[in-house]
């Protein structure tokens, strides 16, 4: 495990670096938000311990600075600062993790061992993309071939789910229950009646086809039927 300490404490990164050290861990120790900033930026850690009371910048602005950079190591907050609101605005700031000062190193260590067990947070798709059309989810806008493609908020729903199963098949019972939140089958048309609707918006104009039925099956979003 290779961990980057930030903490302006001597005594507190001596005691946390002579123990994880003496348990085979590579530990590196920063001791500002600045030169916190520049070693954590760089890559390379399993976790990161941070202070909350840093000189030069603080560790709650440190990790928004990582976080929107695309940073996703763990980080535990290691920090005199325990109230309540100060655990929930460390969480808040993307903090993983929060032990409060005094701390045993038992559970220091344990904790960052479990942080370690994490699988890697996977990234948030906001762009969905199949051939020449484009789905931009926090712009709310649909593009194919450059040209901007006006939906309804149910059509909107219902190309999303499709491109995100493009090029399986997705029965009409899926698009009731994840598109229109219905755990039963209102023996209505109204699947096939959006189906047409965002066919007709999708394809109609273009050179190819992306919108498919599967007879027998449901439908399907491909660049071949």
């Amino acid at each position: 495990m290779r961990v980057l300490l930030i903490e302006d404490d001597t005594e507190t990164a001596d005691y946390v670096r002579r123990g994880l050290g003496e348990l085979g861990h590579g530990v590196d120790h920063a001791k500002d938000g600045h030169e916190g900033l520049m070693m954590a930026t760089s890559g390379g850690y399993d976790v990161l311990v941070i202070d909350r009371m840093l000189p030069k910048l603080d560790g709650i602005s440190l990790l928004k600075v990582l976080r929107e950079g695309g940073t996703r190591t763990p980080v535990l907050f290691l920090t005199a600062m325990g109230s309540i609101e100060d655990r929930v605005k460390g969480l808040e700031s993307g903090g993983d993790d929060y032990l409060v000062k005094p701390f045993a190193f038992s559970e220091l260590h344990a904790r960052l061992v479990s942080l370690c067990r994490r699988p890697p947070l996977q990234e948030v798709r906001t762009v969905l993309t199949l051939a020449d059309l484009e789905m931009d989810l926090l712009k709310r806008t649909v593009v194919r071939a450059g040209k901007v493609i006006d939906l309804q908020p149910t059509e909107f729903r219902l190309l999303e789910y499709l491109l995100r199963h493009a090029g399986r098949v997705v029965t009409r019972t899926m698009l009731l229950e994840h598109v229109w939140n219905f755990n039963f089958d209102p023996k209505t048309s109204v699947v096939e009646t959006h189906i047409s609707r965002l066919r007709a918006k999708l394809d109609r104009g273009f050179g190819s086809e992306l919108l498919h039925t599967v007879r027998g099956a449901g439908y399907k979003l491909d660049v071949a039927s």
